[in-house]
């Protein structure tokens, strides 16, 4: 089983040169892109010596770029483009990835890069305002109490990485049949929500929003069947 390979290429390049290599990066990184080879690449230059650059290469596998790419008809226009620089090349090897990584504490969670309470608050009145006006969800918002929106806002935003403040969201909608249809409207109009709010539109953090949505409309569905219990 092959795995991915990462190619490292060290580049020293005098800096009366430097922007005529990056335009010649800019122009071969197109040949990159198109290859089923390469799984993603980043040029990089030293902040201490503006001379020195480091190519970053994602391979499906060392074979796939040695047999693959090299020998592709991509290969010759990517080679015409940064042959001017074969010769200042320090280095250019393959790496395996280690056991050894891991993320750090700088990445900033969903809620921070939504925008944080004012942007969640602002995303679950947009959806209210859609979900009162609704054939399907409308019904239902009318016998959940007057602060409902107020827990969806702190249920998403612990959702997202933010404070907690979810617990009652789970007793709100007990026995209030939040079928299959009313899951996906209410997953739906949350998605229209963060579009009329102007949440980041990045495929990656949509992603991982959609799944957070999700998540949490099948969590209530299940809490919704349950039939409700009173004392006495």
């Amino acid at each position: 089983m092959t795995t991915q390979t990462v190619e490292y290429i060290r580049y020293r390049i005098p800096e009366a040169r430097s922007a005529e290599f990056l335009s010649a990066y800019t122009r071969a990184a197109r040949f990159l892109a198109a290859s089923p080879h390469c799984v993603a690449y980043e040029l990089d230059r030293c902040e201490e010596d503006f001379e020195h650059f480091v190519l970053r290469i994602v391979w499906t596998s060392t074979e796939d770029h040695v047999e693959g790419f090299r020998t592709s008809e991509l290969f010759p226009d990517f080679l015409a483009e940064i042959r001017p620089y074969v010769g200042n090349i320090d280095e250019m090897r393959h790496y395996k990835p280690t056991t050894v990584r891991g993320k750090g504490s700088a990445e900033p969670t969903l809620y921070e890069r939504a925008g944080g309470a004012e942007a969640v608050t602002r995303l679950v009145s947009l959806f209210h305002a859609r979900a009162v006006e609704d054939d399907l969800l409308g019904p239902l918002v009318a016998e959940l109490p007057a602060d409902y929106a107020d827990h969806v806002a702190l249920w998403l935003a612990e959702a997202l990485g933010g404070p907690p403040g979810h617990s009652q969201m789970a007793a709100l909608h007990i026995g209030k049949n939040l079928t299959g249809p009313r899951r996906r409207r209410w997953v739906n109009l949350m998605h229209d929500a963060a579009d009329d709010a102007e949440l980041p539109s990045d495929p990656t953090f949509r992603s991982a929003f959609a799944g957070c949505v999700e998540w949490g409309a099948r969590l209530e569905t299940g809490a919704s069947g349950s039939v409700p219990s009173y004392p006495g």
